[in-house]
């Protein structure tokens, strides 16, 4: 199996409100994913708040993450910056810290042509020699990848895999057939947004790049390990059940959401300003339900 293939988790990273990280906390995450089998670790996704961390504090989570995880699940790091040189520097920055591969995010104030972010990635595969997944997130970067612009990326040398967004389940077959068709054969193509995941996992995709695993490894493993076996039915029905955090996700947003069920479980994160905590009782209706889910 690839690496860039299967479950990966994206766990949050927890920081104290000068936005210094929280390497106890950060371990106390991390270890739970090791332990649950994950096929990778997606750290300073969206999730991650990479966008929002010092580039100390990016280097330091993953230094401290690198040393946790000792080669036992690859770690992918994410190296998104508005600068093409920026990118760089912290892509060799993960390199060197022990990261296997960086998501690279076309990150910009002006809006990017095709030909830019072809450059861009190019320049950061080739100034660093970190392999490359491209990280195609346009609800936070407000760019969106056609099959033909990932078609071209995945080309170039250093460029491994594609992290895209998942279409909603009626249009799953077709989105993976256009990107299937787009990249070279063996490329991977996984997907995020984790309430769609599990319809494009069943039509081809390679991997879910799963907020949720973040906190619940073991049951976003079992939906993956279900799809990637070809049982539909089983796969469909641990999505099911997980529809209620689904909704939770789609009415307050993932982020907020994860750092409400961290907090919940004692850790002490404050979400980077001026991003705020979900009111207390929003947060309490959210521990409830995932209580009643009983996930792991």
């Amino acid at each position: 199996m690839s690496r860039y293939t299967g479950l990966s988790a994206f766990p949050i990273t927890p920081c104290d409100p000068d936005g210094r990280v929280d390497a106890e906390a950060l371990r106390g995450l991390l270890t739970p994913l090791v332990e649950a089998g994950v096929d990778s670790i997606g750290l300073l996704g969206s999730t991650g708040t990479y966008a929002y961390l010092a580039p100390d504090e990016r280097r330091r989570a993953v230094e401290i993450a690198a040393a946790l995880v000792g080669g036992r699940v690859p770690l992918l790091v994410g190296v998104g910056a508005l600068r093409t040189d920026a990118a760089v520097a912290l892509a060799r920055e993960a390199r060197a810290a022990g990261a296997e591969a960086g998501l690279l995010a076309p990150v910009s104030y002006t809006p990017l042509t095709e030909d830019e972010v072809v450059a861009h990635f190019a320049a950061v595969a080739d100034g660093s020699g970190l392999p490359l997944v491209v990280y195609d997130n346009p609800g936070t970067t407000h760019f969106r990848f056609t099959p033909a612009l990932l078609g071209r990326l995945a080309r170039l040398p250093g460029i491994v895999a594609a992290k895209c967004p998942a279409p909603e389940p009626s249009g799953a077959a077709e989105t993976v057939a256009a990107l299937r068709a787009a990249v070279p054969d063996g490329f991977p193509v996984g997907f995020s947004g984790d309430w769609n995941v599990t319809a494009a996992l069943l039509v081809g995709g390679d991997g879910w790049y799963s907020v949720a695993a973040g906190l619940f490894p073991r049951t976003c493993r079992a939906i993956t390990r279900a799809a990637q076996a070809g049982d539909a039915d089983r796969a469909r029905a641990l999505d099911g059940a997980l529809a209620p955090l689904w909704d939770l996700f789609r009415a307050h947003s993932s982020l907020r959401v994860m750092y409400a069920l961290a907090a919940a479980r004692g850790i002490a994160a404050t979400p980077p300003r001026p991003i705020l905590p979900l009111p207390e009782a929003v947060q309490a209706q959210i521990v409830a339900t995932v209580r009643r889910l009983d996930l792991a």
